[in-house]
């Protein structure tokens, strides 16, 4: 019943910039915690930001500090990735769940996953 659907992905040249979506459904999702992951090749998935609840406070990684804003607009999460670098190549998750034990950061606290958009940043 819970589906999560993201999109805008694609080509950009480094210092480019690029928006993510998420579309989730089959829930009301203002109180679950979203975020957003990545996973380049041969790496394990990382967390990129997110927060514990809409309107809450968003954790974001080092790497994209700055760079990077996360939003949430009633069912729509949104990752603004600017100043793009090739280092940000990989495949972007978008991820949901109802209880955070711990962290918002840690991949194994979220129930649901989407399939993921490609994005690749070339020098």
């Amino acid at each position: 019943q819970v589906q999560l659907v993201e999109s805008g992905g694609g080509f950009v040249q480094a210092g480019g910039s690029l928006r993510l979506s998420c579309a989730a459904s089959g829930r009301t999702f203002s109180t679950y915690a979203m975020g957003w992951f990545r996973q380049a090749p041969g790496k394990e998935r990382e967390f990129v930001a997110g927060s514990r609840w809409s309107g809450g406070m968003t954790n974001y990684a080092d790497s994209v500090k700055g760079r990077f804003t996360f939003s949430r607009d009633n069912n729509m999460v949104y990752l603004q990735m600017n100043s793009l670098n090739p280092e940000d190549t990989a495949v972007y998750y978008c991820a949901a769940t109802q209880v955070i034990r711990r962290t918002v950061t840690a991949q194994r606290e979220y129930d649901y996953w989407g399939q993921g958009t490609q994005v690749t940043v070339s020098s």
